[in-house]
Order: structure tokens, then C-alpha cells, then sequence
């Protein structure tokens, strides 16, 4: 379905944002947006913990936004949360609080997807984006690099060190001197010297800094007279003096110094200036572009059917050598199964009807680890590695419905009796089991229903005669579903 408003909400580390947009002629057009200063990373405890009053600032910020969205379908809002809900132990627990609060589904995004988003929101600001961009994004607990051109990634880098961390890290009271700035500076660039190398032989033509980091020192450094234009040497050079001159930020007299970037200040100037020195920066633009932006364009591009996951899941059946025409198969037959039981399932985009194709197209990745167990590499590898397009929630999910589609089905018990996934793993594992030949040759007509308990599945009395192995397999199935307090019933007529 195609909106003419969408929008994004960004749970930064720092701030959350929420950013609505108008969509003309396959371009995103900005409305209007919030922005609260919520500072989630300064609630991690030592032990990863989000602390009650982070968890209270977030959930009131998104009531506000929630306000805002009151109108908004569900399909025309998507909500990312970045590095401090990648990390905190207890993020499972905020999020259904905050997804209660915001009114729509939030995704826990990795790293490299962050950095892809953010790239994608750049991108589509630039005068010239054929040119090479070297794009840094400061947030509150993560600093994300990408290289790219035109709206293509060609490296993507997210490392864990952002201008809230770096600050309660080096600066917890607030104060700065020479040795504490240089601490966070040196350590600052011991993370930089894990990509450096790489990103100067890739090369770039122009950097570029987006989000609340580079917008606040760039405010400084040209409202004060430090730059003439852009983020410069030079310019950082002048506001460190400055800053350790006064000691603590709150004490420094400086236009376009706002104050709920004061208690950040420090942190992100030391990963700004040891960025400057280790990638050899003279001069760095600013761009309005950042993770909101990307997120809307890549709504956007999903709507048009240009969807990056689609992309992802072929690229990966081509690294793994994924048997395509099996895939296929299998894929066929369970949807046909999900259609049965959920006619709503046909309706073009709808979003199990997806995920059960993706499982289906990807449920022998791990076959290219080893053959014994494969469901279980195939699940460990699209629970970790890196799918652009997905999120964590996304790929969690692709990994249970893999790892159930064969073998002991209590493995699936974490799914809590979701009857939606139970459903799935039904569709995947059956057409499994009815392609185990890996042929072409036609299957009988199968008919699937509900059961009080389950589900009930009829391939009719010729199919069982016809097939025995597959009903000896499916007596077998029948005795998986009932160890786990289901049912599956296998009835001889049609």
C-alpha cells in the first residue's frame, strides 16, 4: 500500500526524533519533526542495564510523538532504536513498554545497518552524490563510517563509541583538562585504527558529517567565527582551546552553544578530533541527511517494490549455494499452506506470507557448513550475520521459523505460543517434509485447516497409499506436535 505521508522515529542513544515526510514523485519531501533530548545512554548501569529513569525519559518522549502519529496506518511508521538498545540487557523489557507507549513496532537495528540507513539519508541530500563520500555519523553510544557513492554503500563500519559514553566515560563530572581530553582522544583512536587502513585504500572524495554531533560543533565553529564554512582542522583546534580553557562546557560563552548539548560536548569534540587525525581530515561538509531520512527513503523504496531485504536473501542463497529449485519448491508448497489458512496471506506484501518465502529460500544456508545439523548453522547464521534490510527482531525471527523447520520442535518453545510463528513453522516444516525427494515430480492435492489444538493436514486417501515414506514422515510429525502439547492430524480423505 502506498502512503502519501510516512514516518520515521529514530531512538538514538541521545535523542529520539521523529521525523514525518511527504512523499512526491518518488521523493521524500520533510513536513515536520521532534526532537527530545533523552540521553538513554547515560541510563546503562556498569552491568548493561537500562536504569528506570532512562526507561521514564524514552517512554514520555515517545507518548509525545505518539500524539503526533495518532493518525498514521501502521504501515506508514517505522521506528528504529540504535547502539544503547543493541546493548542494554533489559531492552526486550523497554521496548514492549515502548512500543505500547509509541503505538507501533520498534526495530533494534545493528550496526552496519545503521550506518547503511544513515548512508541512504546522506546520500539523498548531496549536490553531487557520484562523487566518493566518506559519511560519519557521531550518535550518543556508537560512531557509524560509511564510504559510498551515488545511494550505494561501499563500506560500512559502526564502532562502539558515542558522544554520551565518550562523555560520562572521560568527563563524568563534567570537567575537562588537557589530560582527560587527550584520554578520550587516544582512546578514541585506538578504535579508529581497526578500519583506517581499509577506508584509505577504498579512498574518498569528500567527507561528510550528519546527525546532532557534527550539527552542534559546526553551529559552534561558524557562528563564532572558528570556520568559515564546514567542520575544519583548524576550527577543532579552536573550540578544544576554548573548551579547555573554561574547563567545563557549561562554562563556556559561545553563540549556538544549546543546552542539551552541553553534558555531550566533550565526548563527541575528542571522537571528532581523533576522526580528524587519524583519517588525515583538513575539512568536513555537513549534511541534513541522517538515519531518519534513510529510513523514510527506505519505506519509500520497499513501497515501489525496490525492497534492500528481497536483494539480501538472493545474495545470500548465492553465497551459500543454496539448491534454488528446491528452494523453490519448498517455498511454493508452504505458502500454498499458509494461503489456506490464513486467506489473508494472498494479499500482495503481507508480511508472514514474506517471512515464510524468505525461510523457505534460505532454510539451507547451513548446508554449506555441514550437512549433519544444518538447520542449526542455518539458524545461528542469519541470527549474526549481516542482512542490510533487516532488522535484529527480523532476523531473530527468520532464524526461529529455520531452526524449527526440522528436527525436535521444542527448540521452538521460546516463541511463548505465538500463533502466528506456530503457523509458519507448520507451513515450512510440512513442505519440507513433502519435498524430502528433492524432485519435480507432482505432489497430491493437500488441504490444511485448523485444529482446537493445531492443525490438520489431508493429502487424500490415494496421496497416503501413494506415499508411503511420507506418511510414515508425517506419523512422525504428528508425534513432534503432541510432545509439545499441540496436534497435528492426519486425515485419510479429502
Amino acid at each position: 500500500m502506498a502512503y502519501e505521508l510516512i514516518a520515521a522515529v529514530d531512538l538514538g542513544s541521545n535523542s529520539f526524533r521523529l521525523q514525518v515526510g511527504r512523499i512526491v514523485a518518488n521523493q521524500i519531501y520533510p513536513l515536520d519533526g521532534l526532537k527530545e533530548s533523552v540521553r538513554l545512554a547515560a541510563g546503562l548501569t556498569p552491568d548493561k542495564r537500562l536504569d528506570a529513569a532512562a526507561q521514564q525519559r524514552g517512554l514520555a518522549a515517545l507518548s509525545r510523538f505518539a500524539e503526533r502519529l495518532r493518525d498514521f496506518d501502521q504501515g506508514a511508521v517505522r521506528a528504529v532504536a540504535t547502539n544503547t538498545l543493541r546493548v542494554a540487557k533489559n531492552a526486550e523489557q523497554f521496548l514492549e513498554k515502548a512500543e505500547a507507549a509509541l503505538g507501533f513496532p520498534i526495530e533494534v537495528i545493528a550496526g552496519r545497518e545503521e550506518a547503511r540507513l544513515i548512508y541512504l539519508g546522506v546520500a539523498h541530500t548531496l549536490a553531487n552524490p557520484q562523487t566518493r563520500q566518506l559519511v560519519v555519523d557521531i550518535g550518543g553510544g556508537s560512531t557509524e563510517f560509511v564510504i559510498g557513492q551515488n545511494i550505494d554503500p561501499i563500506r560500512l563500519e559502526s564502532l562502539y563509541m558515542g558522544c554520551v559514553s565518550f562523555s560520562l566515560r572521560f568527563f563524568p563530572d563534567g570537567r575537562v583538562d588537557k589530560r582527560s581530553f587527550k584520554e578520550a582522544e587516544l582512546a578514541a583512536r585506538r578504535e579508529l585504527q581497526t578500519i583506517v587502513h581499509d577506508y584509505r585504500e577504498t579512498g574518498w572524495d569528500e567527507a561528510i558529517g550528519s546527525s546532532g554531533t557534527a550539527k552542534a560543533i559546526v553551529d559552534l565553529l561558524e557562528l563564532n567565527g572558528f570556520s568559515d564554512h564546514g567542520l575544519t582542522r583548524e576550527g577543532l583546534e579552536k573550540l578544544r582551546a576554548e573548551l579547555l580553557h573554561a574547563g567545563e562546557a557549561s562554562r563556556m560563552r559561545l553563540q549556538g552553544l544549546r543546552a542539551d548539548r552541553i553534558p555531550v560536548l566533550p565526548g563527541g569534540l575528542a571522537i571528532m578530533s581523533a576522526i580528524f587525525k587519524e583519517f588525515e581530515l583538513e575539512r568536513m561538509a555537513f549534511s541534513e541527511g541522517a538515519l531518519r531520512l534513510g529510513v523514510l527513503y527506505d519505506q519509500l523504496g520497499r513501497y515501489h517494490h525496490d525492497d534492500l531485504r528481497e536483494a539480501t536473501v538472493n545474495r545470500f542463497m548465492q553465497r551459500y549455494e543454496v539448491d534454488r529449485r528446491q528452494a523453490a519448491r519448498v517455498a511454493h508448497t508452504a505458502l500454498g499452506l499458509l494461503n489456506q489458512l490464513v486467506p489473508e496471506s494472498r494479499i500482495a506484501g503481507h508480511p508472514d506470507a514474506q517471512f515464510l518465502i524468505w525461510a523457505a529460500r534460505l532454510h539451507e544456508v547451513g548446508i554449506s557448513v555441514a550437512h549433519s545439523s544444518y538447520h542449526k548453522h542455518s539458524a545461528y547464521i542469519l541470527a549474526n550475520a549481516d542482512m542490510p534490510g533487516f532488522s535484529r527482531r527480523d532476523q531473530a525471527r527468520l532464524s526461529r521459523l529455520v531452526l524449527a523447520h526440522r528436527g525436535k520442535l521444542e527448540r521452538a518453545q521460546p516463541l511463548r505460543g505465538e500463533a502466528p510463528e506456530w503457523t509458519l513453522i507448520f507451513c515450512l516444516r510440512t513442505a519440507v517434509l513433502l519435498h524430502r525427494s528433492r524432485d519435480d515430480q507432482p505432489l497430491p492435492p493437500r488441504f490444511a485447516g485448523f485444529t482446537r489444538n493445531g492443525f490438520q493436514l489431508s493429502l487424500g486417501a490415494d496421496g497416503l497409499n501413494l506415499l508411503p515414506l511420507t506418511t510414515a514422515a508425517l506419523e512422525d510429525e504428528a508425534q513432534q506436535w503432541a510432545g509439545i502439547g499441540g496436534e497435528l492430524r492426519i486425515q485419510r480423505d479429502a
